[in-house]
């Protein structure tokens, strides 16, 4: 591998990387230490402890109407109005 340039000029403006800058990259966890890597914050959404579980279901176009109507989150309102009408009844 040829050896590459300086990432910045004597002014330290960066220049306009190549793609063989970028090939070069490695991954934070590679070149940092240990125990910075630890306590950097993890990437994505939290794991949840009860993880909810995708499902096909049919139901009728009002109540579909009346719950998306409600707007964002509303897959969220019809869970819990679900989980409500579970404390009262059997299925």
């Amino acid at each position: 591998m040829a050896k590459q340039s300086p990432l910045t000029d004597s002014n330290g403006e960066v220049r306009e990387l190549t793609k063989e800058d970028f090939s070069a990259f490695k991954p934070a966890g590679q070149v940092l230490p240990e125990a910075l890597v630890a306590v950097l914050p993890k990437r994505g959404r939290p794991v949840s402890a009860s993880p909810k579980q995708p499902v096909s279901i049919r139901l009728s176009p009002d109540v579909l109407d009346a719950f998306k109507a409600t707007g964002p989150g509303w897959q969220t309102r019809m869970d819990n109005a679900l989980r409500e009408w579970l404390k009262e009844n059997r299925p």
